[in-house]
């Protein structure tokens, strides 16, 4: 079936610019980190992202190695692009990324210029694309000269394979000397991605103050918490969940945050939001986000996501509240 886009689809959406910068994205943005590979519903993945451009939601984000099996995410948006948004390339924002293991021996991974640029041009032969929107060093190299990783970005911009670059993982003091570097190289750094919630704060310890000073956006993942700040875990360890699979979520993990996660629901629920909502709209609250980067695995996700927009501020004591709880 011929897929066709809401017409109304860019009626609610907020959209932000990125630091400085003229590109806008939406306020939430898809992340293809699970739920789009080889081992997952392609149509399910397909639907998802239908939903999602339906809402407004018009950034895709992914990496080389995102699947399971690695590559395999990009690949299935590929088919997905070909088939039902070739006629909305123009009104896409498509990310990738490159720095996490690959493939064998010594050039698989990390930040040389010879590794960041074949990976480019692997993910560009899988979605079936002439270039990315952003492209983004996935993680600092701690054996590359960061001028190296930075020169890579600057060559992705300049042969056409990306309209602009980014960081992610990178902590304060790096990302400002990584600024620094491109702009002198004449490729501004448009955007950080860092793991941020309301459990996961660490980018408060001054990485928001340097992308402010130095004008860059910012777009967090794991704003869930892998999944601990959705009603999920309230009444204990569901069967099939990450935490029972022990999947980038322990067991510890939700028995010590159980009771942080009920008085926390508490407080969504006196503002009509669920706890994922809330804890959204707690990212989104800062000034210094552009838009903060979800997962889903349903197309309800996708609109319980999006409804988080309905209510985005916070009264003073609401936020002493959650401090109170979080800290």
């Amino acid at each position: 079936m011929t897929y066709l886009p809401q017409e109304n689809r860019y009626d609610a959406m907020i959209y932000k610019r990125c630091g400085k910068w003229g590109l806008k994205l939406p306020a939430i943005s898809l992340g293809l980190w699970h739920n789009f590979g080889g081992i997952d519903n392609f149509e399910n993945g397909r639907a998802i992202l239908h939903r999602a451009f339906d809402l407004g939601i018009t950034h895709f984000d992914l990496a080389n190695n995102y699947g399971p099996p690695p590559g395999s995410a990009e690949e299935n948006f590929g088919k997905i692009l070909k088939q039902d948004f070739s006629a909305y390339r123009d009104e896409l924002i498509i990310s990738s990324k490159a720095g996490y293991f690959m493939w064998p021996g010594p050039y698989g991974e990390w930040g040389t210029r010879k590794y960041v640029l074949a990976s480019l041009d692997q993910s560009l032969k899988r979605m079936g694309l002439e270039y990315v929107d952003i492209f983004y060093s996935h993680r600092p190299d701690p054996n590359t000269p960061l001028e190296e990783t930075m020169m890579a970005l600057d060559r992705a911009v300049r042969s056409g394979k990306a309209l602009y670059v980014g960081i992610s993982n990178y902590p304060a003091n790096m990302a400002k000397e990584a600024s620094q570097i491109l702009k002198e190289l004449g490729t501004p750094c448009l955007i950080h991605q860092p793991k941020y919630s309301m459990f996961e704060r660490w980018v408060e310890g001054g990485l928001l103050d340097v992308l402010e000073e130095e004008g860059i956006g910012c777009i967090p993942f794991s704003p869930l918490a892998q999944g601990l700040l959705t009603n999920k875990y309230l009444n204990g360890i569901p069967e099939g969940s990450r935490a029972t699979r022990e999947v980038f979520l322990k067991k510890e993990d939700v028995e010590s945050a159980h009771d942080k996660i009920v008085m926390l629901n508490e407080i969504a629920q006196n503002r009509g939001q669920s706890l994922a909502q809330m804890a959204l709209a707690w990212i989104l609250k800062d000034k210094r986000i552009t838009s903060v980067l979800i997962g889903a695995s349903s197309v309800k996700q996708i609109d319980d996501n999006v409804a988080t927009l309905k209510n985005i501020d916070f009264a003073g004591d609401e936020l002493n509240a959650i401090d109170k709880i979080i800290r």
